[in-house]
């Protein structure tokens, strides 16, 4: 756990640990239901979530621009759909001009060789090379099609629910582990707590490397001695008792 996506003064913490964390503190912390992946190695992101749906197209996620502020992490919900890319090279231009602090495609992306040369962190279901297709314009009241302007500005609207639950405003962490949701008003408790188990973790690393093994470290054959005295205790209960770590 030496990589990391979470920045507190200057410190990168990462997704693992702060799901550890949240483990440790009791606070539900939001996996995908399916995996999020980087679209090139090495990219990694942190910023506050902010939702948009793709209903029409590049207009949804340039109306979602408009609302976003410097530093979210702009969340696009193409309803996991594998049979389409719905963000490119240009996309991912555009929301780092914006100032996004990265990209995350509830769908796929396309343009992964630029995605890795442009370096905005972008973070989907996976490729595809295959352009959205055309959706249907919404009727308006009077049975008209409704402007594009209007189609563009529904794929901003935050009164549908988001495919797994989170908030606007929650913290998204990408690494190469994956991508996690830290609810905000946890988010610096969580951290707080990370940065001990990446601390505890790399002193463990250390010794381990030099000689001193994790049964040693960890006392294993105290612990194994003590749960045949009492079935009850356990193995986190034992790391709790000898500051280890390991999860």
């Amino acid at each position: 756990m030496t990589m990391s996506v979470d920045q507190v003064d200057g410190q990168m913490w990462p997704t693992a640990a702060l799901w550890d964390a949240g483990i440790r503190l009791g606070h539900r912390l939001t996996l995908p239901p399916l995996p999020l992946r980087p679209a090139a190695p090495g990219m990694r992101l942190t910023g506050p979530v902010r939702r948009i749906r793709h209903t029409e197209g590049v207009a949804s996620i340039l109306a979602g621009l408009d609302e976003a502020r410097e530093g979210d992490v702009l969340f696009i919900d193409n309803e996991a759909r594998t049979d389409e890319a719905c963000v490119g090279d240009l996309v991912a231009i555009e929301a780092r001009l914006a100032g996004m602090a990265g990209l995350v495609v509830w769908g796929c992306h396309r343009d992964t060789d630029e995605l890795a040369v442009i370096r905005l962190p972008v973070f989907s279901l996976g490729p595809c090379p295959s352009s959205p297709a055309p959706r249907p314009l919404p009727e308006a009241d009077d049975g008209t099609d409704a402007d594009a302007d209007a189609d563009a500005d529904a794929g901003t609207d935050a009164a549908s629910e988001p495919p797994f639950p989170f908030e606007t405003g929650d913290v998204a962490v990408g690494d190469s582990d994956g991508l996690v949701l830290v609810p905000a008003k946890v988010h610096a408790e969580v951290v707080e707590v990370a940065r001990s188990i990446v601390a505890a973790e790399q002193r463990q690393a250390e010794k381990a490397l030099g000689g001193v093994g994790l049964r040693e470290q960890l006392r294993w054959a105290e612990f194994r001695e003590r749960r045949r005295e009492d079935p009850s205790y356990t193995f986190r209960a034992h790391m709790a008792r000898v500051g280890g770590a390991l999860e």
